[in-house]
């Protein structure tokens, strides 16, 4: 499956608009309004992420697959907020790292230290994922 050869990459330093095959991702990430950020709760840590519905819970998914309590996505601000200032003002970086998923895009809107977090979990699940998809002979069960 391409997407998972090269699940993740870094932004387009250039400034190019980068095209995403899903038109419900792309037209999530050309909107930069506070209204289309997700948060991701996963562990301790709380990620704003943009991407559709479906993309975003495939994602969550994924990386549930690193933890043994269960990874939620919201699409309100959390009650407890976000803890890292970083995170906070990540949303004005304009680095960002963008995650293939399944043919749609997720960008990750939070400090290096929780993207590099959060990415090596995605990676991390992908490996389980493959591991338990070939233990049942290939089936795609997520």
């Amino acid at each position: 499956m391409p997407d998972e050869e090269f699940p993740w990459s870094e932004p387009d330093r250039g400034g190019d608009r980068s095209v995403v095959d899903c038109e419900a991702c792309q037209s999530v990430i050309d909107d930069e309004s506070d209204r289309t950020v997700s948060f991701l709760l996963l562990d301790h840590l709380t990620i704003p992420v943009r991407s559709c519905e479906r993309h975003l819970e495939r994602f969550s998914t994924i990386c549930g697959l690193t933890t043994e309590d269960s990874a939620r996505v919201l699409d309100h601000y959390p009650a407890g907020g976000v803890a890292c200032p970083a995170c906070r003002n990540a949303r004005y970086d304009t680095s960002r790292p963008m995650v293939s998923v399944d043919g749609g895009m997720v960008v990750i809107t939070a400090c290096p230290d929780h993207q590099s977090q959060i990415l090596q979990r995605f990676d991390t699940g992908l490996e389980t994922h493959q591991q338990l998809t070939a233990s049942l002979g290939g089936h795609d069960t997520l």
